[in-house]
């Protein structure tokens, strides 16, 4: 599939609601509106195909890069590749995808997370959080969970909100899995009010490090 026809059907999967959905969340005019689960349909029909996904990525629009991070060959990407590609982005929710589908299944993840934990640029800074947050629940070895409490709490309450989000949820983290540390993290939490009043439907945990803390600790139990 070529990069044209590749947009072109992406263009015909376009819904006007979707649209006003993403413009409404940040995404820009730069989209067609294509349903998540009908971008993944067209994913399973290229399958992998690195080119294909870096020229899509390079177009900036908001469905083709969806498209892009599931048909990309993580193992055929640069560490310098994956950092241009993570400072271009513009929307949380194309961030998001990037950081699960290939940031963090990238061969040098951990040297890319202790480059970008130094960064002043946001999206670089929500994917080393992203990732730091994963290993503070799967593998914390050589991290300081003490230290990175210290840094949330000074920087996470004036953080740029593409930071705030994964720095939020490695705040979380320490709560949950670091038990000697909880109490230290929910205060954190309810000093900073980061995500306080943030609007939560019905069944799910609210981002609120206080309420989400006591009840992922719960279930982990």
């Amino acid at each position: 599939m070529t990069v044209q026809q590749a947009l072109k059907e992406l263009e015909a999967l376009g819904d006007e609601g979707m649209r006003a959905y993403n413009a409404k969340s940040g995404a820009g005019e730069k989209q067609f509106g294509v349903k998540l689960g009908d971008i993944r349909k067209v994913a399973k029909k290229v399958k992998l195909d690195h080119a294909l996904a870096l020229t899509l990525w390079e177009t900036g629009n908001t469905d083709a890069r969806f498209l892009a991070t599931l048909v990309i060959d993580v193992n055929l990407l640069s560490a310098d590749e994956l950092d241009r590609m993570v400072r271009s982005l513009t929307w949380d929710r194309n961030a998001d995808w990037l950081n699960s589908y290939v940031v963090r299944q990238h061969p040098e993840r951990e040297a890319l997370r202790g480059r970008w934990m130094k960064s002043k640029d946001p999206w670089s800074l929500r994917a080393a959080w992203d990732l730091t947050a994963e290993r503070l629940v799967k593998d914390a070895a050589g991290l300081d969970p003490k230290g990175l409490l210290d840094r949330i709490e000074k920087e996470m309450g004036k953080a740029a909100p593409a930071a705030q989000w994964t720095m939020n949820f490695a705040l979380i983290a320490i709560g949950v899995h670091h038990p000697a540390l909880r109490e230290r993290a929910l205060a954190i939490g309810e000093r900073l009010g980061v995500y306080r009043d943030y609007p939560c439907s019905k069944g799910c945990v609210s981002p609120f490090a206080p309420i989400a803390i006591p009840e992922m600790a719960k279930r982990k139990r």
